[in-house]
């Protein structure tokens, strides 16, 4: 799992550099100083607390509830072990981002990721410390990792965090290999597969009638063909002009990183009959 980190983190580092040198990473159009620490602080418990609590979380849940399965899967072909991978952890990591841009509760949750108003490899672990503890897809990685699927996961973690910093990443990778009449075909299928900075972009926007924005859609982490398959993909080719959220009051860094123990003030009766209502 050392190794994975490592591996995770030189990706991670990869990017960021990219962007210092071509797009600026430390200074963003619009960023705060309340965005840094949603971002550093957020980043840094997940990576220390809350992901590898979880992981371990699962894998003694399931050991509890079959003490005797460890390593159960470990005989399975390759093959069958990754789609079991993609099915159950990927898929269901669709899900939960599904129901979190549904369920208003869990989007309070959510909604630090989407408050950023820019894209860089800084928001990729934006979120609420609450939203990971409670994400399925984490709870069965580890239930997966007591299967017999350890070193799998390792590399499996490994590429699919490498699409969704890509995917996360203002160095827009993916706009040349649009333009270039060689690499254009073999675009519409990547695209369609995994998730890039044009559909995840779009995921990001602000404005819902853009044309470009799908916000409530393009919800795929590693894999964007969920999208295709449930019916939210939106492919334009294209990204966003302005990022962030439409249509909500505004909110605090402890809200975002610690929301329901940290809440802002509501809003006076008189302000809320005349705020527009939420669409993010």
């Amino acid at each position: 799992m050392r190794l994975e980190l490592i591996a995770i983190g030189g990706v991670y580092a990869g990017f960021a550099l990219l962007e210092a040198i071509s797009v600026g990473f430390f200074s963003k159009a619009g960023a705060t100083r309340q965005d840094a620490i949603v971002e550093i602080v957020g980043t840094l418990m997940l990576i220390a607390v809350t992901q590898p609590l979880v992981i371990a979380a699962g894998f003694v849940l399931a050991q509890s509830i079959a003490p005797g399965a460890r390593d159960a899967l470990i005989g399975w072909p390759i093959l069958g072990q990754l789609v079991l991978l993609l099915v159950c952890e990927d898929m269901m990591q669709y899900w939960w981002h599904r129901a979190s841009h549904t369920i208003p509760w869990l989007y309070k949750l959510h909604r630090p990721h989407h408050n950023a108003e820019y894209m860089s490899v800084r928001v990729v672990y934006r979120n609420n410390i609450f939203y990971y503890v409670l994400m399925p897809s984490l709870w069965i990685s580890g239930a997966l990792v007591y299967l017999g699927l350890g070193w799998l996961y390792a590399g499996y973690a490994v590429v699919k965090m490498t699409v969704i910093i890509g995917a996360h990443s203002d160095v827009r990778w993916d706009r040349s290999l649009y333009r270039n009449r060689f690499t254009a075909p073999l675009m519409w299928v990547v695209e369609r597969v995994i998730s890039t900075p044009a559909t995840h972009f779009a995921h990001h926007g602000r404005h819902a009638d853009d044309g470009i924005t799908n916000y409530k859609g393009n919800f795929g982490n590693l894999l964007f063909v969920w999208d295709i398959i449930f019916g939210t993909a939106k492919i334009t080719r294209r990204y966003p002009a302005l990022f962030g959220v439409e249509n909500l009051p505004p909110t605090s860094a402890g809200e975002q990183l610690l929301w329901p123990l940290i809440r802002m003030p509501k809003a006076p009766e008189a302000s809320i009959a005349t705020a527009p209502a939420s669409s993010h």
